[in-house]
């Protein structure tokens, strides 16, 4: 039996990176995908394509997940398409870097809006029917930047660690309802977005770090897969550093 055959996951920001990465790993371990993009229309369409070569049902929807009422809409879109929501996965993020001298107001709140606050947008929009089902798993990207900070990402580091107390707390409040909420903290994770950097300075982070090299997507979507499935039925209120022994 495939890890999450019958399970309805709910991945914010799948179009391309850890997101995509995300969706196909748990698409081949049988899982029920709605999956959301914004402005990579051509790749969410592509992926929902590609994706049901698994042979489970998947749909992609373009949403905002830091918008209040849009997050509500996909909730009751996605339990209408679908009939329930197990996991959800709060993946939707940016990097908007500066040092505090030079941020501007605006890269602060829209970092802070889309990393944050869609997290607490669609936590809070399918928490009705989880606890309905008494059962679901909520698994929130964070970073080891929100673990450790980072000069020059203010922003970033706040709404990071900002997931990591929303996490504890939701684990808190709902954990007697069975529902289990998980942050997980990537570390070095190299993706399309990565190969645009030096490829000296690359080598040095990767030699700075003890697996002397840098994380892949799969990395970050086994641990997921784990907090998704029943095989992690006894953790919650965990954040789980994914790099390579960086912080250690």
């Amino acid at each position: 039996m495939q890890l999450l055959e019958g399970k309805t996951v709910i991945i914010t920001g799948a179009s391309r990176g850890i997101g995509r990465e995300l969706a196909e790993v748990f698409a081949k371990n049988g899982a029920n995908i709605a999956f959301t993009y914004l402005s990579s229309v051509e790749k969410g369409l592509a992926l929902e394509e590609e994706l049901g070569k698994y042979g489970s049902k998947i749909k992609g929807y373009r949403s905002d997940a830091s918008d209040f009422s849009a997050a509500e809409q996909l909730a009751k879109d996605v339990v209408s398409e679908f009939g329930r929501i197990d996991v959800l996965v709060n993946n939707a993020g940016v990097t908007k870097d500066n040092l505090l001298m030079r941020m501007s107001e605006e890269q602060w709140d829209d970092v802070i809006r889309i990393n944050l606050k869609s997290v607490f947008n669609l936590t809070k929009a399918v928490q009705r029917t989880m606890l309905k089902q008494r059962s679901g798993s909520i698994i929130n990207m964070s970073s080891v930047v929100g673990v450790k900070g980072n000069a020059g990402q203010a922003n970033y580091s706040a709404s990071k660690a900002g997931i990591i107390g929303f996490t504890k707390s939701i684990a808190l409040e709902l954990g007697s309802r069975n529902i289990r909420s998980n942050a997980i903290a990537p570390g070095f994770i190299e993706t399309e977005m990565t190969e645009a950097l030096d490829d000296k300075m690359v080598q040095e982070w990767r030699n700075a770090i003890p697996l002397k090299r840098g994380g892949t997507g799969e990395d970050v979507a086994n641990l997921a897969l784990f907090l998704a499935s029943d095989m992690s039925a006894y953790i919650t209120g965990q954040v789980i550093n994914v790099d390579g022994g960086m912080l250690t």
